[in-house]
């Protein structure tokens, strides 16, 4: 079993950036795939992908934050992280740390652990 604690959220200006963490407990976490979604306001039955890492380092980004956004994990620290550059308004969402076993995927429905979320919110 995995629990999983997100922290780094917070307000920023468009065009800022902002580094989420991901810590984790419990064993095995090198052979987890760990991922990034996001709920928007006013979508609470909605969780976007944002960016998933498999165990080996793979990495695969959404299009709508590819080149901005970069996930990344430190096994060692059993740490998870996502670099958020260039923000936008329409980045603002609560931001989940999600955990499977085996691939990587993009559907939320396949997670079996989750965090709390972390609040981001993007001014003008």
């Amino acid at each position: 079993q995995v629990q999983l604690v997100e922290s780094g959220g917070g307000l920023v200006q468009a065009g800022g950036s902002l580094r989420l963490s991901c810590a984790a407990s419990g064993d095995a976490f090198n052979f987890y795939t760990m991922a990034w979604f996001r709920q928007a306001p006013g979508k609470e039955r909605e969780r976007e992908f944002v960016a998933v890492i498999d165990y080996g380092g793979g990495t695969r980004t959404a299009d709508s934050v590819k080149g901005r956004f970069a996930i990344s994990r430190d096994n060692a620290k059993k740490m998870v992280y996502l670099q958020m550059n260039s923000l936008k308004r329409e980045d603002a969402a609560v931001y989940y740390c999600a955990a499977k076993v085996l691939t990587a995927t993009t559907t939320p429905n396949e997670y079996l652990y989750w965090g709390q979320g972390t609040q981001v919110t993007v001014s003008p």
